[in-house]
């Protein structure tokens, strides 16, 4: 393995401490309720509108978007539903005889509120929408709220407040940030508290999702978003460097890298990306020359099997494959978030509209979890039932064990039953040695 390009930073570089920040804002609303998170919304946002968004603020946000961009993104919403109910399909209830007498299984039970954010600063974050509220829907949640930064004066993006609204948000506020957060978690402004919090935001989003964890279940812990490309010299380094190019305009910390199998690609690549970058509106020419000087990379691996290794380790959020033999590369990689297979696909397909959930893993996550999906916003809970004679196996092993344990209260729930059950019968229940 060869870098032909080092990243002096990595996501953890330059992160600030926001913990206690944020964990001040969170007590202070939990203890102020509504009134405490209107006046951060307007010491943050400069928002004092209504922070329920109301029928008519929807039906105005609908007339304000044109029919074109509410055909793109009603096709957006209907590929990522048709997705999360193929998803929803593999989650099914079932239950298994284990010993005979005894029947145990598990049932599949969505969640009865969830909190999904979308965020808002330079970007109007469409797809966020989307994805979020479109998969808690599928899932079948009770109550869905939305929320997102308001523009003071104008409220919610008329196009972000539009795709909640279709995707079949219940509520919708006008808070953006930590107070956004803390009201779905904490059940501010009619709705009931959000039992899981879902969508990407900035850091101090993440850290207050961070916090709420175990309170609350979230998607994941995210960072910056990130994305890598494997190629071969069948690749087309025009489509190679603009892949890297289109997702390094996220922000000036977000990780673009190449594992390339032919060093004249590399090669390319390099001299093609900082044109490219030089060719973008400003805003993103910034974030993207920033994320390509500090955080890209381009890494020279002498055989897909030690590109699989290093990508692998890297575990990142989207990979893209733009080599031969793809069911290969498929069959063979094994942490990522999201895997994109071919030149025809590519990242950009998967954060706005074809249908895989573009809430994902980042900072190595991939290595223990998907991204986000109906799954989620599900409980896989067990159940069980059982016949008095199962309880004659079922019961003494029970007893025994707890005795081993110490937990006599414990073994005596067994016995008793045992008693009842089996009148005048000697059952051994001492400790097992």
């Amino acid at each position: 393995m060869e870098y032909l390009k080092k990243a002096p930073k990595s996501a953890a570089t330059g992160e600030r401490d926001v913990r206690d920040k944020v964990q001040a804002i969170l007590d202070a609303i939990e203890a102020g309720g509504e009134d405490a998170a209107r006046r951060y919304s307007q010491e943050f946002d400069r928002w004092d509108g209504d922070i329920v968004v109301t029928a008519d603020a929807r039906a105005q946000a609908a007339e304000a978007v044109s029919q074109k961009l509410k055909d793109d993104i009603l096709f957006a919403r209907d590929n990522v539903r048709r997705f999360a109910e193929g998803q929803k399909a593999t989650f099914v209830d079932s239950e298994i005889e284990v010993v005979p007498g005894l029947v145990a299984g598990q049932k599949q039970i969505p969640v009865s509120a969830a909190g999904c954010y979308a965020p808002g600063g330079r970007y109007a974050h469409v797809a966020s929408a989307i994805m979020t509220v479109t998969t808690a829907k599928v899932a079948g949640v009770g109550h869905i709220t939305a929320c997102s930064p308001p523009k003071p004066g104008e409220g919610i993006h008329p196009a972000v407040l539009y795709a909640f609204d279709v995707c079949g948000a219940d509520t919708i506020l006008n808070l953006g940030g930590v107070q956004g957060i803390a009201a779905m978690a904490f059940g501010l402004f009619g709705a009931p508290p959000a039992r899981v919090l879902a969508g990407p935001g900035n850091q101090f989003v993440a850290e207050a999702k961070r916090i709420l964890y175990g309170r609350v279940g979230i998607d994941m812990f995210a960072g910056p978003t990130e994305s890598m490309v494997i190629a071969d010299a069948s690749a087309d380094p025009q489509i190679v460097a603009a892949d890297l190019v289109g997702q390094a305009e996220h922000g000036y910390n977000s990780p673009v890298w190449l594992i390339s199998l032919d060093r004249a690609l590399a090669e390319t690549v390099a001299e093609l990306v900082p044109q490219m970058i030089e060719d973008l509106p400003e805003l993103n020419r910034d974030n993207a020359r920033a994320a390509w000087h500090d955080y890209g990379e381009i890494i020279l691996c002498e055989d897909a099997e030690e590109a699989v290794r290093v990508s692998d380790d890297y575990a990142s959020e989207h990979l893209q494959i733009q080599a031969d033999d793809l069911d290969w590369w498929l069959a063979n990689l094994s942490n990522y978030g999201s895997l994109f297979l071919g030149e025809e696909t590519t990242v950009a397909y998967g954060d706005k509209v074809s249908g895989p959930n573009h809430v994902l893993p980042t900072k190595g996550a991939a290595h223990y979890t998907g991204g986000l999906f109906v799954g989620k916003f599900m409980k896989t809970v067990t159940w069980q039932r059982s016949t008095r004679e199962a309880n004659r196996q079922i019961g003494q092993a029970c007893a025994r064990i707890s005795r081993l344990e110490g937990m006599e209260g414990h073994a005596r729930t067994a016995d008793i039953r045992l008693a009842k059950y089996f009148p005048g019968h000697n059952f051994d229940l001492s400790a097992a040695e």
